[in-house]
C-alpha cells in the first residue's frame, strides 16, 4: 500500500508543475497542491503509520505458524483483508468520503489489532 499511495502524490507533484528546483524542498509543494493532491500527501504520510503497524504483527503472525503454534484460520483472513481495506481508504481519501475513509481506517486498524491478540495469545498459551 505504501508503493501504491506514492502514484497518486507524484501525480499531484506534477500537476502542480513540478520543476527540478522543487527537489531541493519538495514539502513546499504543499501549497500548489490542489485540493485531492494535499489529500493524496496526507493519505501517503498515513500508509507509512499503517504499515509500521501492521508489517510488524504480519510477520509474528508467519513466525508463530511456522512454529506450529495454533492460530485461528480468521487470522489468516484478516491478514489479507487489511490492505484492502488499506486500498479502499487510499481512494476514498482521494475522492473525499470521510465516513468510508473512517469506517476502512477503523477496520484496518482492528484487523492489525487482532492479529496481535492472536499472536500473543498463542505465544502465551505455549
Amino acid at each position: 500500500m505504501v508503493i501504491l499511495s506514492i502514484v497518486p502524490l507524484y501525480e499531484a507533484r506534477f500537476k502542480a508543475q513540478f520543476e527540478m528546483s522543487d527537489l531541493s524542498s519538495l514539502r513546499a509543494m504543499f501549497d500548489r497542491y490542489l485540493a485531492w493532491g494535499k489529500r493524496a500527501s496526507w493519505s501517503q504520510q498515513n500508509s507509512f503509520e499503517s504499515f509500521s503497524l501492521h508489517a510488524p504483527v504480519a510477520i509474528l503472525a508467519i513466525l508463530v505458524a511456522m512454529n506450529g503454534l495454533p492460530l485461528p484460520a480468521f487470522a489468516v483472513v484478516v491478514a489479507f483483508v487489511h490492505p484492502i481495506l488499506r486500498a479502499a481508504y487510499l481512494v476514498s481519501y482521494l475522492v473525499n468520503i470521510s465516513l468510508l475513509r473512517s469506517v476502512c481506517w477503523v477496520f484496518a486498524s482492528l484487523c492489525s489489532g487482532f492479529l496481535y491478540g492472536v499472536c500473543l495469545s498463542a505465544i502465551i498459551s505455549t
